[in-house]
């Protein structure tokens, strides 16, 4: 695999590509800009694709969260179906994702509609490469622009057509659109490629843990059983705003994860969260002590008979949602959680698979770190080819 300095090496290489064109009005680079067509989607995978606001996962064109429309034919809406290049932009969603955008790329004989709530943009071939489009639509820079146009409302963001062929759009020759698009991909690929090895470490310790311990729902390893009011303390969670600044030593969290920073804690360090409403199946492992809100549990393991890591691992395993007894939104109680069963292992064992998994975190901190890096050599290049 490419090194994080083999990475800045090639995307430097040769210098870096200046920015030496004119802004210009978006609207003469992209002579083509549509809204989607409104077809009434039906459940199941049948009739013909059509896009939707899923369908721009991250920075993707995420065919998975596509819909699909209640007609079988295309006749007579050829020019509703998407061609390889187009751009789909959010123009009607939440802020943080309004003006979202992704290249479309064709895969083979597929036919697509463009569907509500995302724009279509053509670009001028002859001025402008989509990819290169794409990537500045991704810049910070476009992303101000974007806000300064936006109407907003309580629940969602909105601008027109009009607004948004206003903007500026930095032209420069095709061929140093290539050179910065070439950059930014080698960026990409080695953030992605460091990402794919985070996940494989998640894998690895799963492996290690069903090794070590067996099938949790058979207990095939036999091992002794243990209630968790035996073996935990379950803190619930408080209103934060007495304790919430902005400079304190200790995280403020939710079901979530952080939401902001605290004066004093409730849950000690080397803890899992553990949602009590809404997000109640992802549990989160803490190093430090933290506050947690009334949405969430803090769950502290007895350490003379229950290490943070095993019981972690297993509540990645457990699934809280058969605990649930709510209609609209999925919660839990204190008293459920406490008649959790679960195979317990001796305490050195335990041990054994905690220095395995603080090994593995050791190398996750260093490719993390090496993510880090690149998404700032990003944010360096951006600047310097978007301003």
């Amino acid at each position: 695999m490419t090194d994080l300095e083999d990475v800045k090496g090639i995307a430097g290489a040769a210098g870096k590509p200046q920015f030496n064109g004119e802004w210009v009005k978006l609207g003469l680079c992209f002579p083509y800009i549509k809204n989607g067509m409104n077809v009434k989607q039906q459940k199941g995978k049948s009739g013909i694709p059509i896009t939707r606001i899923e369908t721009l996962s991250g920075n993707r064109f995420n065919r998975d969260k596509v819909g699909y429309a209640g007609i079988i034919s295309t006749e007579g809406i050829e020019d509703r179906i998407l061609a390889d290049g187009d751009i789909l932009m959010s123009h009607i969603n939440s802020l943080p994702y309004l003006g979202r955008a992704v290249m479309y790329e064709k895969q083979d004989d597929e036919q697509m509609i463009h569907g509500m709530n995302l724009l279509r943009l053509k670009a001028d071939r002859s001025t402008i490469r989509p990819d290169y489009a794409a990537a500045y639509f991704r810049s910070e820079h476009f992303r101000r622009q974007i806000i300064r146009i936006a109407n907003k409302s309580v629940n969602q963001a909105s601008f027109s057509v009009r607004n948004l062929k206003d903007l500026s759009f930095p032209l420069v020759t095709l061929d140093r659109q290539r050179d910065i698009v070439d950059r930014l991909n080698v960026v990409d690929n080695g953030i992605n490629a460091l990402q794919q090895m985070l996940l494989r470490f998640d894998t690895l310790v799963k492996s290690r843990f069903i090794e070590m311990f067996g099938d949790m729902r058979a207990n095939s390893k036999g091992l002794p059983i243990a209630v968790w009011r035996d073996v935990l303390v379950i803190k619930n969670g408080r209103n934060q705003k007495a304790v919430e600044c902005s400079e304190g030593p200790y995280p403020i969290c939710g079901s979530g994860g952080v939401m902001s920073r605290a004066s004093s804690y409730i849950t000690s360090a080397n803890s899992v969260i553990i949602g009590r409403k809404g997000n109640i199946n992802t549990p989160i492992l803490m190093r430090e002590p933290f506050w947690n809100v009334d949405t969430a549990f803090g769950v502290e393991p007895n350490e003379a008979h229950l290490t943070v890591e095993y019981l972690y691992w297993f509540c990645q395993w457990f699934d809280f949602n058969r605990l649930n007894k709510a209609v609209t939104i999925p919660s839990l109680t204190k008293t459920d959680l406490y008649s959790i069963q679960m195979p317990l292992p001796d305490i050195s064992s335990q041990k054994r698979f905690s220095a395995f998994v603080c090994q593995v975190d050791k190398l996750r901190f260093d490719v993390q770190q090496q993510i880090d890096k690149l998404e700032l050599l990003k944010s360096s290049l951006m600047q310097e080819y978007f301003g």
